[in-house]
């Protein structure tokens, strides 16, 4: 079996809004990597939104498929992986990660992320129980309450960095500079 430096996978967690589906396109073309959008290719193999798949289906049906792609995406090479914001909560993704690649947490302040997510509705987490967006104030007390209960996940990564206040472009140049001793290239 290869080992994880050779494989060259870069998982890309955070919360929902920082920027997993922005940056890691960005930097896998930099890299000359291929990219994966867990998220998307969930709703891809489904047929349907995510929220529709939460509300139909439940959250353990979305958390199986989802732990089912990452075991497939775990065995490629050359491959930046943008996870769900709650992929890494759930032991099973974490171990499989963890021993196949390089776990990059995009740290972004939860008043960027208000400010991102005030604009999304497809967002499951973030819906009241009729479904609509909920309000600013229940939006913040949601942000905060969802990274407070994740980040001891999140600060288990071998790379933390910072998406907010700075253009796109040197968030992947730091990047880069941060995978080298993580990667064979």
């Amino acid at each position: 079996m290869m080992d994880k430096i050779s494989r060259n996978l870069i998982y890309l967690t955070g919360f929902m809004g920082s920027g997993k589906s922005t940056l890691g396109p960005i930097l896998a073309n930099t890299l000359g990597f291929s990219f994966v959008d867990v998220d998307k290719e969930i709703i891809r193999i489904v047929g349907r939104p995510i929220t529709d798949i939460f509300s139909d289906f439940g959250e353990q049906y979305f958390r199986d498929i989802e732990h089912t792609l990452l075991r497939e995406v775990s065995t490629r090479v050359q491959t930046v992986i943008a996870l769900g914001g709650g992929s890494v909560t759930f032991e099973r993704n974490m171990t499989l990660i963890r021993t196949t690649g390089t776990l990059i947490y995009l740290r972004t302040d939860e008043e960027q992320l208000f400010k991102r997510l005030s604009r999304k509705n497809d967002r499951p987490l973030l819906r009241t129980a009729d479904r609509s967006i909920t309000e600013a104030d229940q939006l913040r007390q949601t942000i905060k309450s969802l990274i407070t209960a994740r980040e001891q996940f999140y600060s288990q990564a071998d790379i933390t960095i910072s998406t907010g206040g700075k253009r796109i472009g040197m968030t992947v140049d730091e990047l880069v500079t941060l995978l080298k001793p993580y990667l064979k290239l």
